[in-house]
């Protein structure tokens, strides 16, 4: 049963997207809490700023959580559909619920979370889709890289 608040939820990783901005990094913020709405860590993507390509905003939220015996009962809220490096990282530890900002710009893999019994919410977040519809336009090398396209020619080459 869900007893979060998922606006309540994202709000906390929507704060961390714009502190990676601020940065002049890429825009996506996560946390990941307890199924009753605690706090456990929070983050954002780093991989500019710490040049790490593994520094993902959802591994940021998991790192800064700190051990914990089982993932079972938290909830990981991110801006932006977890793409598959983040999707493995939620199987993996068979975190319970995925609150999602945004699948507009970018979607992951929470499709293929749904498949294995992960709960999936999409708020369709105005805030979100803004916050990286302006990005891509504004830093879209930075965009391709951090979800893995070579773009050539001014095309991305999936």
């Amino acid at each position: 049963m869900q007893t979060f608040d998922p606006d309540q939820l994202l709000a906390v990783a929507r704060e961390e997207a714009l502190i990676g901005k601020s940065q002049g990094g890429i825009p996506i913020g996560a946390a990941l809490f307890t199924v009753d709405g605690e706090l456990l860590g929070r983050g954002h993507n780093r991989r500019v700023q710490d040049e790490d390509p593994s520094m993902h905003a959802e591994t940021a939220a998991f790192r800064n959580a700190g051990r914990r015996p089982h993932y079972r009962d938290t909830v990981m809220a991110t801006t932006l559909s977890p793409c598959w490096y983040c999707s493995g990282l939620v199987r993996q530890f068979n975190i319970s619920h995925v609150v999602i900002g945004e699948a507009t710009t970018f979607s992951g893999g929470h499709d293929w979370l749904v498949g294995h019994g992960i709960g999936i919410t999409i708020l369709d977040d105005p805030a979100c889709i803004w916050l990286m519809t302006t990005f891509i336009e504004e830093h879209p090398e930075l965009w391709y890289e951090d979800i893995g396209v070579e773009r050539t020619a001014g095309r991305g080459q999936e």
